[in-house]
């Protein structure tokens, strides 16, 4: 059974940071595009960012270009993604989720995604 599991959410003041952490097996780490999605309380859920180990760019939201970071740990098999500058409008659940192979230009459309987490809360207040 694939296992994807958040890790890092809280609650931080406008222009603080946060990192999230997702954890998976070697497996799906190294053959599938990774990536993190965000829904808040209303609205539709959306991609943020997603990598491919195997090759490949980091692709990135507009919005979060710039503040946030996606980055992977290989000897742990976790995708990190660092967030700077937080502003109130980032609060929502953050999910991880995994599609086969290469993220490519559809890499937000959630609708590929194979895996997902269960989501971690991060709210952030003005």
């Amino acid at each position: 059974q694939v296992q994807l599991v958040e890790s890092g959410g809280g609650s931080v003041q406008a222009g603080g940071s946060l990192r999230l952490s997702c954890r998976t097996s070697k497996y799906i780490y190294s053959r599938y595009c990774m990536a993190w999605f965000r829904q808040a309380p209303g609205k539709e859920r959306e991609g943020v960012a997603a990598v491919y180990t195997g090759a490949g760019p980091a692709y990135y939201a507009d919005s979060v270009k710039g503040r946030f970071t996606i980055s992977q740990d290989n000897a742990k098999s976790t995708l990190d993604l660092q967030m700077n500058s937080l502003k109130p409008e980032d609060t929502a659940t953050f999910y991880c989720a995994a599609k086969w192979r290469g993220c490519g230009g559809t890499w937000s459309n959630l609708a590929e995604y194979d895996y997902w987490g269960q989501g971690t809360q991060v709210t952030v207040s003005s």
